[in-house]
Formats: C-alpha cells, structure tokens, sequence
C-alpha cells in the first residue's frame, strides 16, 4: 500500500472508549513479540488503568493503539505501541508518536520510559535514548 500523504483519513482518539479489546488481544497476543500469549481480561484491565490512544481509521476501524502508564506529574511508561501489519510503513506510528508527545497531560514529566526490540528510529525520533544509568534500575518479574 501507498504511504499516507494526508492523514485526514485517520483520527487518534484518547481514552479506552471505543477500543475494540478483542481486536488488540489479537494483535498483542499472537503479533506482539512482548505480550504472547497475554490474556484478554489481562489487556482490557492495562488499557482500562492507563493514558490510552487508539488510531481510527476514517471508517471507523481500528488500526493502532498505545498506553502510557502514568501519574500526568512527573512520570510515564509508554507500552503497547502497535499498528496493525495492514496498515504499517504509512506513518501512522510516527503520528501516533506525535499525539503523544504534544498531549497536554505528559508536558513537563521528569521522566519517560519505554522499552523496544526493534523500533529504536522512531523513538528516538521523539527524545527517547538509551537508559543513562541502568545499573539503578530495576526489575521484579513475576508470571508472563
């Protein structure tokens, strides 16, 4: 498919309203390299709890999503980022990057953190770069 050269066509949404869950189950459960597996209540409760984006397409469908777990005063964790595989290489990540990063609730955090296998360009793109100090953070893994 062509590259999007005007994204009238497409509108970004705030909120969980109007997320079809059992569509982005789908795609973190079986596309999503960090979430197979997930369960559906599991994602519905995460998206539900966060600062969620959905990426509509002008007919209604949806065609990307992300969350930021956040306080909106001095932190956030952006995480499920993703654009159905139909609708990639159209810009709609960077657009999606770019709602997020203008939304007026995230201005002025001291801090922002995701973590990425393969997207490092694009975040980087919006002020995202390697953890300068890693050996502060920390990890407590329970069950996938």
């Amino acid at each position: 498919m062509s590259a999007v050269e005007n994204f009238d066509e497409f509108a970004i949404k705030v909120g969980y309203a109007g997320l079809n869950f059992e569509l982005i189950h789908k795609w973190l459960s079986q596309d999503a390299y960090w979430s197979k597996g997930i369960e559906r209540e599991r994602v519905e409760k995460a998206f539900r709890n966060s600062l969620s984006f959905g990426v509509f397409h002008h007919d209604g469908s949806l065609v990307g999503v992300a969350r930021l777990v956040t306080d909106k005063a001095t932190f956030s964790y952006l995480a499920d980022v993703f654009i159905d595989p139909e609708y990639r290489g159209r810009g709609l990540g960077k657009l999606l990057m770019e709602t997020i990063s203008a939304y007026p609730d995230l201005q002025g955090l001291r801090r922002q953190m995701l973590a990425t296998n393969d997207a490092h360009r694009l975040y980087e793109a919006f002020g995202y770069s390697p953890v300068k100090s890693p050996e502060i953070l920390m990890e407590k893994l329970t069950k996938k």
